[in-house]
């Protein structure tokens, strides 16, 4: 262990008291960020980050946007590493409330079967993540009196209500926040005793698709069979984009779509998924995607395209012998490597329009469009930190994939022109966005001990 952090543990592990009550005085703070009504709570939550990055040293600042502030600070040592660090002090709003077991915003302690947890509005999502790193950086400062890498803050107030107001900023303050690498909490670990690295983002697009047939609504004893029936249409064209074995058959679609490197799958291999118990729990049992991939394949690496909903006739009680005049459907597709979001909008209402009889004729929707986001984890910070988080949990650490989107890693790369490493320490259990959130103890114990070995190993990669 290095000579210039095992005092830096030490201090977090002494430490671990104050730094709880710091968390649990920033989550007493309601800052729901899509409720006007809390409005200056989400401008308290800011200034208290504020405040308390300048008792650290940093030149910190609230600035204001269209929204909510940017919490932005800019510190440590004058060369070396120069890291970005994100997270975001917003909540969800609490509701339903009746089904919280204590106040939402008063945080409390709870010994569960799994041990002690800290439960409240934002514990996981994204206060007590963003404070593991704060912590970490507290402690640095406090043995050795500075940090070891240069590093400056970015704390959004809107990212539970969409992020309004952060590519203009990101826009107009390039210069003040490139870095040569971001860290962004907002992640969790494999499982309970494995820390993971997020480095490939699957992107996102959403189509909505309207098959228009007849000019109203008919009766199916004086008109089916007769007349073209929009619901059928699209029934059919919606189970064509799929083949037997999973694959979906929009043309071009695998065109940009890369293998998995060797060495990662061997570390997805080695972590032991059971994709069995993965769907038992809701009441499934067998993967249905491509055939010939793994589970992890299918959640991580590979595109998707899934029927998010169907509308069309009468689905109120009871029955109603109608020949409906339209038949809709939302499409969304989940996207890796280099596919184009718009080349496969293109292609998908071709599709659609290929299909169509010549009494019907389709209508779009579009619901965004963003593309796949992919680590360069040759950057030596990324193997630097795995090792760290090895160091500190009781299993090796993965580079792993997210089946979701986390759109502010693309807008690093887009417009800063930097990867991002994700790891964050919140469990599967955490109840994130749902009443009774919590974080547990030894995620915000271990998650600040990880941070403090991953300053010490960047700064030295």
């Amino acid at each position: 262990m290095s000579s210039d952090i095992s005092p830096v543990l030490d201090q977090i592990d002494r430490d671990l008291p104050q730094a709880l009550d710091r968390l649990t005085a920033l989550l007493k703070i309601p800052s729901i960020s899509t409720d006007p009504a809390h409005a200056q709570d989400v401008d308290a939550a800011a200034e208290w980050l504020m405040r308390d990055l300048a008792t650290l040293g940093f030149d910190a600042r609230k600035d204001a946007t269209p929204g909510h502030p940017m919490v932005v600070a800019h510190g440590g040592a004058a060369t070396g590493p120069h890291l970005l660090f994100y997270g975001h002090y917003d909540v969800q709003p609490v509701d339903p409330l009746e089904l919280w077991h204590s106040a939402p915003f008063d945080p409390q302690i709870e010994d569960t079967p799994a041990g002690k947890v800290i439960r409240a509005r934002g514990a996981s999502d994204d206060k007590g993540q963003l404070m593991t790193f704060v912590e970490a950086c507290r402690a640095w400062i406090a043995v050795h009196g500075a940090l070891p890498v240069k590093l400056t803050f970015c704390l959004e107030g809107e990212e539970e209500s969409g992020s309004p107001s952060l590519v203009p900023y990101l826009k107009a303050n390039r210069d003040a926040l490139r870095a040569d690498i971001a860290l962004i909490c907002d992640t969790g670990l494999f499982d309970a005793q494995t820390p993971a690295i997020t480095t490939m983002l699957r992107g996102l697009l959403g189509e909505e698709v309207i098959i228009h047939g007849p000019e109203r609504d008919l009766h199916s004893g004086m008109f089916g069979g007769a007349a073209m029936n929009p619901a059928r249409v699209l029934a059919r064209i919606l189970a064509d984009l799929h083949d037997d074995q999973g694959r979906v058959t929009l043309p071009g679609f695998y065109d940009d779509v890369p293998e998995l490197p060797e060495s990662l799958r061997a570390q997805w291999d080695g972590l032991g998924f059971d994709a069995e118990a993965f769907l038992g729990a809701v009441g499934l049992g067998k993967p249905a995607g491509e055939a010939d991939r793994t589970a992890l394949e299918m959640l991580w690496s590979r595109p998707t395209c899934e029927i998010n909903g169907m509308t069309s006739g009468y689905t109120g009680a009871g029955f109603k012998t109608v020949l409906p005049a339209r038949a809709s459907a939302k499409v969304s597709f989940r996207l890796v490597g280099q596919q184009d979001p718009h080349k496969l909008r293109a292609a998908f209402r071709d599709f659609v329009r290929a299909r169509l009889p010549e009494d019907c004729r389709a209508e779009f929707i579009e619901h965004g469009a963003s593309p796949a986001s992919v680590m360069e984890t040759s950057h030596p910070a990324f193997e630097a930190a795995r090792q760290a988080l090895t160091q500190e949990w009781p299993k090796p650490a993965a580079f792993v994939g997210a089946g979701g989107s986390i759109p502010i890693a693309g807008y690093f790369k887009s417009i800063l022109g930097m990867d991002s490493m994700l790891i964050g320490f919140a469990k599967q259990d955490d109840q994130i966005h749902s009443p009774n959130e919590k974080y547990d103890l030894d995620s915000f114990h271990r998650g600040i001990r990880s941070w403090a070995r991953i300053i010490d190993a960047v700064a030295k990669a």
